[in-house]
């Protein structure tokens, strides 16, 4: 089961908000992104500023993704959080499940030790809130498939 295959639901949408919020005020963090493995944007928290989030969240999804397999050639599972240092700006990046990511973006008004400790509590919430989501059941009706070309339902055609 990946992040696709969970209904995020406005009650689920404002825990993992919630959980980013927290995180943030924490850990001095300017920017937080929940993103599955396979690089799609869940959820943000943070600053209003203009950042890349698509391309932030692949290009994080795939370093991620590398490095399990740098763990894997050492004898481990995987290797659990990255950590970036630039000039001005940094990232850390943390498992939160096996399905996604917390990837968090700050500056030199806060650590790296910060940044993690709050990481790996936001991680384990929004793990559980995402957990319980999955744990939903999965709907049965005519909206349990995608829309397709064909009408049918209650989106067919009336005859005249």
């Amino acid at each position: 089961m990946s992040t696709h295959d969970v209904a995020i639901h406005e009650d689920t949408a404002k825990q993992i908000h919630g959980a980013l919020v927290q995180f943030l005020g924490e850990s001095g963090a300017v920017d937080a992104l929940l993103i599955d493995r396979s690089g799609q944007l869940i959820a943000r928290g943070g600053t209003d500023r203009v950042l890349d989030t698509v391309s932030l969240s692949a290009l994080a999804a795939g370093a991620f993704s590398s490095t399990a397999a740098m763990a894997r050639l050492l004898g481990e599972p995987e290797f659990t959080m990255l950590f970036h240092q630039g000039v001005k700006e940094h990232i850390h990046v943390t498992a939160v499940d096996e399905y996604a990511i917390l990837l968090a973006t700050f500056d030199g008004r806060t650590t790296v030790g910060m940044v993690r400790l709050f990481a790996k509590e936001a991680s384990t919430a929004i793990g559980a809130v995402l957990a319980s989501a999955r744990q939903r059941p999965h709907r049965v009706d005519d909206l349990a498939c995608p829309l397709s070309m064909t009408p049918s339902g209650p989106f067919r055609e009336r005859s005249a």
